[in-house]
């Protein structure tokens, strides 16, 4: 069943039941040997039925705050409840206050995002933004083949970004780009508080996904009976998961040293990224364990690979390997290194990949090792390793983006 259109000017309503996508759990064996590893990893002796079973009722949930913005946005002109871009750009960058005549939606919408929940720490979260910066390129390499490329080889987000483009052809390498920018944003100095760039994006990337989802829904073009809603909380959460304990798992797995008080301050961090984000709170953790159980479980329901994935993982290497000369010989070989490292043969062959070889990040664990284990313990050496960081980020934007200006996912005025 294909979703139907429906009026753009009314809001988009949630799946008339919980009945989970047909995606869900469409490949539970493979899932199971495939999530092996993080079992281990977090603990897991058996599954949830409960959370299992949410799982798959919030592939048919939405972020209905941000649902309610985008369907004003989409009203006609001339009707007083419409949101524009204008209006939307100026309560983020001046405060809701600063827009004559606000929609309730509008008003409604940073009435949440600017009440910062009291569970948040801010010493706790700059410490975890700093802790985020240290891991450097190593952090960048890990979100790119675990967190990113690994998470195409399941049914379902991979699909949505082949049907909106994002991430194939030309563009492949200006998103990932963009990724970066916000994830630098998120973790400079102050980044986080209402006048920072980190919660200016975040916010931002909020109203894309709810445009995006409402985009898909009503043109009639994504079959949510069997991927589930565009955008959907449990894809949002599954995310999140990527970018805190997924990034510092793979971290340690190429050498680097996290600390348990470290480990504490980026889950932090991206909780409250997370909550700004619209996951769902209950689905947003204080600790790596209780994440990783978290992603245990989303591994468990996950589907079989799909062509998109091998669709995107291609325009990825290719984009790695049509860099200048010999930096992109260096750069494709070392992508596909890293991919046989976390994916193994299998992971390459789902995605379409030659056979590789991980020797050549090697070299580079033993450097993280020696690099972090001399300079973590000291404050100069963590200083030391900060700045290296944010060079390695620097580097990389300027790989992707030149001269031109870094954007994430612009929204017209």
């Amino acid at each position: 069943m294909v979703a139907q259109p429906v009026d753009d000017a009314s809001p988009p309503t949630t799946a008339p039941t919980a009945t989970p996508p047909t995606r869900f759990r469409g490949a539970p064996g493979r899932s199971a040997r495939l999530a092996r590893p993080l079992r281990i990893a977090a603990g897991v002796r058996e599954l949830d039925p409960h959370l299992v079973a949410e799982l798959g009722r919030r592939m048919q949930s939405r972020d209905e705050l941000g649902a309610a913005l985008a369907a004003a946005m989409k009203r006609p002109t001339g009707d007083p409840r419409r949101v524009t871009m204008r209006q939307f750009h100026t309560a983020l960058d001046h405060g809701v206050d600063a827009v004559p005549d606000a929609a309730p939606e509008l008003r409604r919408f940073f009435a949440v995002v600017d009440d910062v929940p009291p569970w948040v720490d801010w010493p706790l979260l700059e410490r975890g933004a700093r802790a985020f910066r240290r891991l450097g390129r190593t952090r960048i390499d890990v979100l790119l083949a675990l967190s990113l490329i690994g998470g195409y080889r399941f049914g379902g987000p991979a699909d949505l970004l082949v049907a909106t483009g994002g991430l194939t052809g030309d563009t492949a390498m200006r998103r990932l780009g963009e990724t970066e920018t916000w994830g630098r944003g998120v973790t400079a100095p102050g980044g986080m508080r209402r006048e920072g760039e980190g919660f200016r994006l975040t916010v931002h990337v909020r109203a894309m996904h709810a445009l995006v989802d409402r985009a898909f829904e009503t043109n009639g073009r994504w079959d949510a009976a069997r991927w589930g809603l565009p955008i959907n909380q449990t894809d949002l959460a599954t995310t999140l998961g990527l970018f805190n304990s997924t990034a510092l798992l793979g971290s340690r797995a190429l050498g680097r040293i996290v600390t348990r008080e470290e480990s504490r301050a980026v889950m932090h961090l991206w909780k409250y990224v997370g909550w700004l984000m619209g996951v769902d709170e209950d689905w947003l953790f204080d600790t790596e364990r209780e994440q990783n159980v978290f992603n245990y479980h989303v591994l468990r329901v996950q589907d079989d690979v799909t062509p998109a994935g091998a669709a995107l993982t291609q325009a990825l290497v290719d984009g790695h390997g049509a860099l200048p000369g010999w930096r992109g010989r260096v750069a494709r070989a070392k992508l596909l290194g890293l991919l046989r490292f976390f994916l193994g043969v299998e992971g390459l062959r789902d995605l379409g990949l030659p056979r590789a070889s991980a020797a050549i990040v090697l070299p580079g664990i033993a450097v993280n090792l020696v690099a972090s284990g001399l300079a973590a313990p000291t404050r100069a050496g963590r200083r030391f390793l900060e700045r290296a960081g944010d060079r390695a980020t620097e580097r990389e934007l300027a790989r992707w983006f030149g001269e031109r200006q870094a954007e994430v996912g612009h929204l017209p005025a």
